[in-house]
Parts: structure tokens; C-alpha cells; sequence
């Protein structure tokens, strides 16, 4: 009896913990494609006589990754809902620690001509498929395993999974870079993406320590369970999914505007050398870890959808001190002033996935949730990095139109958040001491 009362008190950490590994490993291995689109996969994989054609080709299959993603979403949302979030998890980090490793042993398009590029596409979809069932679940499995009135707190837990990923991605390239040195673009660019094997074995004996969720049980034996849960979702929660999709704006999009755009519009732009942004964003990431564990507590003190509207409206002010700061090309500078951006846009990301999922029924909760971000990362993630490639083209030393870009992507989530607060499906809420429910959203609760 001891003993039970004993796991089930250590669940919660358990849970929280294999939420931080398993987003860590599948973001470190979505985070390598998007550096080395930048920095390498342009020569190798989509040789032009136009460098900036080069890189345009290659970030666009780094957005294929994001419309796989909304496939991964719902496919792994429909498993999760129908037989369990364990098991869905697992299937999500088998599949991306594959296919991530895989693409370290690619031959280039110097030796096998086009079929390089096709096979780096379909494993890059395999990617977006496993990084697309991987989030709502993880966050999910934190969240509902969480004590009464704790789930933002725990859910955050798989939000930091991108920072870390970030860290260790970025040190990883860092490293590489260096010891390859000019064989870098040879081999020395492989080793990252082969390292996601042994990540795979590490975050698989993580995650099968960690038991089912407790509201999925509950549901399960109360045969409260939707048949297709993504069909349930839509017909039930139309309006959620769609401003929950708007209000994961700028936490996806505005990741990728610093993560993958910046490394390109640094380099190519303001010459700087790879391994200095590189070491920059790394800092970044660490301000990013520290500041998503702030952002989660404050916002269980102020309230979340208040915390929200503020790290949006605060986001729409950021790039620009972050363009001034940059373009001083000194570490220092650019340190503080994508930190700046960093700061608001990584609040709003760790707060939130514990939101969002406060907004759904559990029986289509990781349907609902994987939907809303998939979609969301897909139209305003995935081409983000490109689009800022065109404006930087279209504007050459220009830094205002890159920054108005950046200020409507947290407008965007500014929007979804006040959507979701005015309409109130967040907080219609009520528990029942096994599964947290809200009514069905109607036309009047959206118009008022």
C-alpha cells in the first residue's frame, strides 16, 4: 500500500521529467535540420549558381518538416486519445530518433545527383510527422499527471525541451565545426545527426518509466472515449482549435524567426562567422531555460491568460531594440538583443501549452492540442525563416520591414489569446474529480 501511495506521489516528477527529455531529443533533432539548412544543405543537397536560390530551396524543405507536422498531429493525436499518451510517445521518439540518424549517413548530390535532396525531403517529413504527435502528448502526460491547480507549472516542463534542445544542438554544431574545421561541409556536419541514437536510447528508458496518464485511465474505464477523436474535436471545438491555433504564433514562429533566420541574415548579411552566432544563440538559450521557469511561476500567481496578453503585447515591442542591439555585431550585442526578443516570446511559449490544454475535453484533448499547434507551426512556422530570407532580399540592409514582420507574428497570438479570453473556454471549466471538461463552444460565448 506504501509503495503505491509512494509511485503515484513521485508520478507527477516522473512525468514532468520524461515530458523535459522526450521534447528535448525530438527538438534536438528538428533543431539540427534547421541549423544545418542554413548553414550546409544549400552546397550539398541544392547545389545553384544563385547562393540565396540555394538557401531559399533549403529552408523550404525545412517548412515541408512543418506541414508533416499537422499529419503527426493527428494521427498521433488520434492514437493518444484512442489507446493511450505512453504509447503514442513512444512511437513519436522511435520514429524521429530513426529517421534524425538516418540523414547523418546521406550520400550528397555530388554522389548520387537528385535522389540526395528527395531523401533528405522524405526524412525530413518523417521528422515533421514524429515532432508533430510528440508535443501534445508530452505535454499532456506533465499536465494531467499534475497535482490540483499545478498544470501550467508541470506542463511547462515539456516546454523546456527547446531551450535545452537549442543548447544542445547549437554546442554540439559548435563543437563540430570547430574540430572539423574545413571538413566540416564534409563529414564533420553528420556527427550531430548521428548522436540522435544514442539520445534515443536515453530518452526510451526515461519514458518507459513513466505510467499513463491518470485522466486518460479515468476516461478509459468511464468509456468516455471518442471513436475518432479528431473528427469529435473538430465538430465539438471548432472555435478553440482555431484561436488556440492563432495564440501559438509568435512561441513557434518567432522561435524560428531567431533560431533559423537570424543564423542566415547574420552570416550572409552583417558577415559575420557562423561559429559567432552560433555561440550567441547558445547564451540565448540558457536566458531562454531560465526565463520559460520564471515566465511558468508568475503566471500561476498573475493567471495565465493575463501573463499571455502581456508577454504578446510586450513581443510586438521586442525586435526592434533586438535589430539595433544586433547590428552593433558584437556579441554582446547581439546577446542582449535577441535575449530581449527571446524573453517575451519564450514566456509566452512556456505558459501556453498549460492553457491550451485547460481548453479541451480529455476525450479529444491530444487531438485538439496537436491540432491547434500543428496547424498554427505550419502556416506561421514552418515558412517564417523564408519569408524573412524575401524581406532581407527585397530590402538589402534593411532591418524595419524584418521587425514589422516579426511585431504581426505576436500580434497574431496578442489576437488568439484575447479570442480565447473573451470567449472564456479556458475558463469554463469544471472539475468532477476525474477528467476536466468544458461545454461545447457556442455562437453567442464567441460574440461576446
Amino acid at each position: 500500500m506504501g509503495s503505491a501511495v509512494s509511485t503515484s506521489v513521485r508520478q507527477p516528477a516522473r512525468a514532468a521529467t520524461a515530458a523535459f527529455a522526450g521534447t528535448t531529443i525530438e527538438w534536438y533533432d528538428f533543431f539540427i535540420y534547421s541549423t544545418a539548412s542554413a548553414l550546409v544543405f544549400p552546397q550539398l543537397f541544392f547545389p545553384n549558381s544563385d547562393p540565396n536560390v540555394s538557401l531559399l530551396i533549403s529552408l523550404a524543405t525545412f517548412g515541408v518538416g512543418f506541414f508533416a507536422r499537422p499529419l503527426g498531429g493527428f494521427f498521433f493525436g488520434h492514437l493518444g486519445d484512442r489507446f493511450g499518451r505512453k504509447k503514442a510517445l513512444i512511437a513519436t521518439l522511435l520514429l524521429m530518433g530513426l529517421s534524425t540518424s538516418a540523414i547523418g549517413v546521406l550520400p550528397t548530390y555530388a554522389q548520387v545527383g537528385i535522389w540526395a535532396p528527395v531523401m533528405l525531403i522524405v526524412l525530413r517529413i518523417c521528422q515533421g510527422i514524429s515532432v508533430g504527435g510528440e508535443w501534445g502528448g508530452a505535454v499532456l502526460m506533465a499536465g494531467e499527471h499534475a497535482p490540483e491547480g499545478r498544470r501550467t507549472w508541470y506542463a511547462s516542463f515539456a516546454q523546456l525541451g527547446s531551450p535545452a534542445a537549442v543548447l544542445l544542438s547549437m554546442g554540439i554544431f559548435a563543437i563540430v565545426s570547430r574540430a572539423s574545421g574545413d571538413s566540416f561541409a564534409v563529414w564533420g556536419w553528420r556527427i550531430p545527426f548521428l548522436l540522435s541514437l544514442v539520445l534515443l536510447v536515453v530518452g526510451m528508458a526515461i519514458r518507459l518509466g513513466v505510467n499513463e496518464s491518470p485522466e486518460f485511465t479515468a476516461a478509459s474505464e468511464s468509456k468516455k472515449l471518442a471513436r475518432f477523436p479528431i473528427a469529435e474535436a473538430f465538430r465539438q471545438a471548432t472555435w478553440p482549435i482555431l484561436f488556440t491555433m492563432l495564440a501559438f504564433t509568435i512561441g513557434t514562429a518567432g522561435f524560428y524567426f531567431t533560431n533559423t533566420f537570424l543564423i542566415a541574415y547574420t552570416t550572409r548579411t552583417l558577415g559575420l562567422d557562423r561559429a559567432v552566432i552560433l555561440d550567441c544563440l547558445a547564451m540565448v538559450a540558457v536566458v531562454q531555460f531560465l526565463g520559460q521557469l520564471a515566465a511558468a511561476k508568475i503566471a500561476e500567481r498573475i493567471g495565465d491568460s493575463r501573463f499571455l496578453l502581456v508577454a504578446s503585447a510586450l513581443a510586438m515591442l521586442a525586435p526592434y531594440p533586438m535589430f539595433l542591439l544586433v547590428q552593433l555585431k558584437t556579441t554582446t550585442g547581439i546577446v542582449a538583443g535577441v535575449s530581449i526578443a527571446t524573453l517575451c516570446a519564450s514566456g509566452f511559449y512556456a505558459v501556453i501549452a498549460g492553457y491550451a490544454s485547460k481548453v479541451f475535453p480529455v476525450e479529444v484533448r491530444y487531438s485538439s492540442i496537436s491540432a491547434s499547434y500543428q496547424l498554427g507551426g505550419a502556416i506561421f512556422g514552418g515558412f517564417t525563416p523564408m519569408i524573412g530570407v524575401a524581406l532581407s532580399a527585397s530590402y538589402p540592409g534593411q532591418w524595419f520591414p524584418l521587425a514589422i514582420f516579426y511585431s504581426i507574428l505576436a500580434g497574431v497570438s496578442f489576437l488568439g489569446v484575447l479570442l480565447l479570453a473573451m470567449a472564456g473556454f479556458a475558463t469554463k471549466t469544471k472539475t468532477d474529480g476525474v477528467a476536466v471538461m468544458i461545454a461545447a463552444p457556442t455562437h453567442a460565448a464567441v460574440a461576446q
